[in-house]
């Protein structure tokens, strides 16, 4: 497997997001967090979209995870990047450990801290095999993908196969005008999930 740091072939991270976005159900609920916080919302805004910020890194898929489980009517999309997923590596082996079949984990792996500078993770100079990972934890189904044809081609299969699932998108670093902007209040995204899920305050 090559590095993220040779020739190696990443796919455009907004184009990438766009395959999810039009791929998503209208009953799904959609947990972003660091650059796909940003990102998202200018593809697809919906009530059942949580953009986690400000955020703890690695809180998207424990965040997903407690949805699945409350909702296990919905499908739940997590999407996390590689440097909040190094910092919680165990909470693969927890998603399998809680027996829920109704979560898909989305890694968008740039190799880079992103949001706090573009600092390269540990894993950028080497080949982490995340889907191997995944599959290791007890993931049953796991795919990986580097080129956007291939994505766009696959996608609505592989988010069909059982679950849970874990896809590890190759990705580039997310435009500047992207990171820069702000996520929509959390406040105002809590109180439209909460009447989506018909939750009471």
């Amino acid at each position: 497997m090559q590095t993220l740091n040779d020739n190696s072939k990443v796919m455009p991270v907004v184009a990438a997001l766009q395959v999810l976005a039009d791929l998503c159900h209208d009953d799904q609920i959609v947990v972003t967090n660091q650059g796909s916080a940003r990102i998202w919302p200018k593809l697809r805004r919906r009530s059942l979209d949580l953009h986690y910020n400000p955020s703890t890194m690695s809180g998207a898929i424990p965040l997903a995870l407690g949805l699945a489980l409350s909702q296990p009517q919905r499908e739940v999309l997590a999407i996390s990047g590689d440097g909040s997923l190094l910092m919680s590596l165990g909470s693969l082996v927890t998603v399998i450990g809680s027996d829920v079949i109704n979560l898909t984990i989305v890694l968008l792996d740039n190799g880079l801290y992103e949001v706090t500078g573009g600092q390269e993770t540990p894993a950028a100079r080497s080949a982490v095999d995340y889907a191997g990972l995944a599959r290791a934890a007890g993931f049953p189904s796991a795919a990986e993908f580097r080129d956007l044809a291939d994505w766009q081609s696959q996608a609505a299969d592989v988010l069909a196969l059982p679950g849970p699932r874990f896809i590890r998108l190759v990705v580039s670093a997310a435009p500047h005008e992207y990171l820069t902007s702000s996520t929509p209040p959390l406040a105002e995204q809590l109180a439209g999930l909460q009447q989506a899920l018909s939750i009471k305050a």
